[in-house]
């Protein structure tokens, strides 16, 4: 039985060794949030459903071939004839820092349909999981995932939203006024302060949390970065501090906390350890390099608490 399934747009990867400019090597994978959560959850031993669309090309078939190997049921993935595959290409700069330019406009994953997600929510997984990336990529995405919510608490499915902002996609305010609506359909929210404060007004977190649940969310996890995450229920709050790890590379580090956030929940975990899954897929996703590849198996959860230089045989 499926568990999760996850809703999103995943592209295919370059990873650049140098300047593109410079016609340097490039490493080829993919790359997408929700895909991210779909690979975290599955290393993890929990069955999981990604939904989406590519195009009838070879970094098509990389994305599915992909997902499949890491044992997530791709049979909901829509091949368009008519769309390519969307590119992303990264390049590490001075610094340790990471540039990404996107190559998405008519790609294949911005065609994700209503019934695209309607249908693979046939399953009745016990969780249906979206970002804000989705909705930011027009109009047909941002239906896709309303419809998807909807069904979903229709199905009895719990509902969780990663905020996800990207400012390159769409400014504060469009996020506010597309997202807004969809907030009624979920239950679960994520993201960090700033993330809070472009889909709700307020001073303060606590006062973005309260108008969250006066929108009917019934929980808030605030991801802080080196400071740990906290969760908000309506009537208490958990905290738990994060791992401290040396840092490779931060990206995708915040699909690696949902994916071991959501783990947690399936597991009916603590509040409290459910967080601290959540900072340790994270702390796994920091501390190597990629999107997802370094992410844990469950019986590689234990290296955390290894000191330098072990060796675990």
């Amino acid at each position: 039985m499926t568990e999760v399934v996850t809703l999103g747009e995943t592209m295919a990867a370059f990873r650049a060794e140098g300047l593109v400019r410079s016609a340097h090597h490039a490493a080829v994978s993919v790359a997408g949030s929700e895909g991210n959560v779909a690979v975290g959850l599955a290393r993890l031993g929990h069955r999981v459903r990604w939904v989406g669309c590519v195009g009838d090309d070879g970094l098509g078939r990389l994305v599915r071939r992909t997902y499949a190997a890491e044992s997530i049921d791709v049979s909901c993935v829509r091949v368009d004839p008519h769309a390519p595959t969307g590119i992303l290409v990264s390049e590490r700069r001075m610094g340790g820092v990471s540039t990404v330019d996107y190559h998405r406009r008519g790609s294949a994953g911005t065609l994700v349909t209503e019934s695209d997600v309607v249908d693979a929510l046939a399953c009745r997984p016990q969780i249906f999981h979206a970002s804000g990336i989705t909705p930011a990529l027009g109009e047909r995405c941002a239906a896709a995932v309303t419809a998807g919510m909807r069904e979903a608490r229709r199905r009895g499915a719990t509902v969780t939203f990663d905020v996800n902002y990207r400012a390159r996609l769409w400014s504060e305010e469009a996020a506010r006024q597309a997202l807004g609506p969809l907030l009624g359909t979920v239950d679960v929210v994520i993201g960090d302060s700033a993330e809070l404060a472009v889909l709700v007004p307020g001073a303060d977190d606590e006062s973005r949390v309260r108008a969250l649940f006066d929108l009917g969310v019934s929980q808030v996890v605030i991801k802080q970065g080196r400071l740990g995450a906290t969760a908000f229920l309506p009537h208490r709050s958990v905290h738990a501090e994060a791992f401290s790890v040396p840092e490779v590379d931060p990206i995708g580090a915040g699909d690696a906390f949902v994916a071991g956030y959501l783990s947690g929940r399936l597991e009916r975990l603590s509040l409290e350890d459910q967080l601290v899954r959540a900072n340790m897929l994270g702390a796994f996703a920091v501390s190597t390099p990629g999107d997802w590849e370094g992410l844990p198996t469950r019986d590689e959860l234990r290296l955390l608490s290894g000191a330098p230089g072990d060796v675990v045989r």
